[in-house]
């Protein structure tokens, strides 16, 4: 269901940390432009855990509306409170959202048991598509393809993975092990590098930060691809990778991300929420400079 190159959009704040809903709709209506699949709200990007239920719910009000139904709406909903992650989920279903995007139980290291009964629980309280989010560099916890497939057989509402695993490895073991007996079910990586080997290896595509920056490049990458233009893959996928350097500028990358967005003439404030740093100038000198190595400031 969910296909192709998927947004993990940031979420636009201003100088004193509040939703700027002036900055996201320009976001939106930039990225949906520039011809994304579709958008994720509230990710890990979008600052989710920063977040309080009263912001998402009115954020999730507005996305929606502005969006309004030119591409897919995915709302992030995770969280460690089981009856929340529930009860936003529900709210994200009466407003219209078209699935909803929900990272593993952490914190603990639960066993597979726990995980299913985490996530089963969540799919009997929604009628909505449901992607899993597997992210075990801030869960503690890798979900292995054998669970997520019992999740997938066992609950036609479970419908995709985001597989932010840097290995691309695991990625196929989850295509390999859940296709043939699910192929409808979508394998998307969150490591924006491993887009052209998800779809090598029979996935789906790609859900990642870096569309927020270069949202053309994955599309150059993937019309290169479909027409089996090795010359623009190649190309794409240089770009993309050099630009990976992004995610090291700032602890947590979120304001890095924000800031190339920034350096790229969209009217932004890089403010991230606390306690969050703000980007120093030596910060966003080297955003620029590695913006213009690849020739797009």
């Amino acid at each position: 269901m969910f296909k192709g190159i998927l947004t993990p959009v940031i979420t636009v704040l201003d100088e004193h940390g509040k939703i700027d809903f002036q900055g996201n709709k320009i976001v939106i209506d930039r990225l949906i432009d520039n011809g994304m699949n579709g958008l994720l709200f509230l990710g890990s990007i979008g600052e989710f855990f920063a977040l309080t239920m009263e912001e998402k719910k009115e954020f999730i009000q507005f996305v929606i509306k502005t969006v309004d139904k030119r591409v897919a709406v995915l709302i992030g909903t995770g969280g460690t409170v089981q009856e929340e992650v529930i009860e936003l989920t529900q709210f994200a279903e009466k407003e219209g959202a078209d699935g909803v995007t929900v990272i593993s139980p952490y914190y603990f290291k639960h066993d597979d048991e726990t995980i299913y009964r985490y996530f089963a629980n969540v799919a009997r309280n929604t009628s909505l598509p449901i992607m899993i989010y597997n992210f075990p560099e801030r869960t503690a916890v890798n979900l292995e393809p054998e669970l997520v497939l019992r999740l997938a057989k066992d609950f036609s509402n479970i419908v995709a993975i985001k597989d932010t695993v840097d290995n691309i490895s695991h990625t196929r073991n989850l295509i390999q092990c859940i296709k043939p007996e699910c192929p409808n079910f979508s394998i998307l990586s969150g490591f924006d590098e491993y887009l052209l080997p998800n779809l090598l290896a029979g996935g789906d595509g790609v859900l990642c930060g870096l569309t927020n920056i270069i949202p053309e490049i994955f599309v150059d990458l993937m019309k290169g691809y479909a027409a089996k233009d090795f010359e623009k893959v190649a190309a794409a996928q240089g770009k993309i990778s050099f630009l990976m350097k992004l995610y090291d500028v700032s602890q947590p990358f979120i304001a890095g991300i924000k800031g190339a967005v920034a350096v790229r003439g969209i009217p932004i404030l890089p403010i991230v929420k606390e306690p969050g740093n703000k980007l120093t100038k030596e910060q966003m000198d080297v955003i620029r400079d590695h913006l213009a190595k690849i020739g797009i400031v």
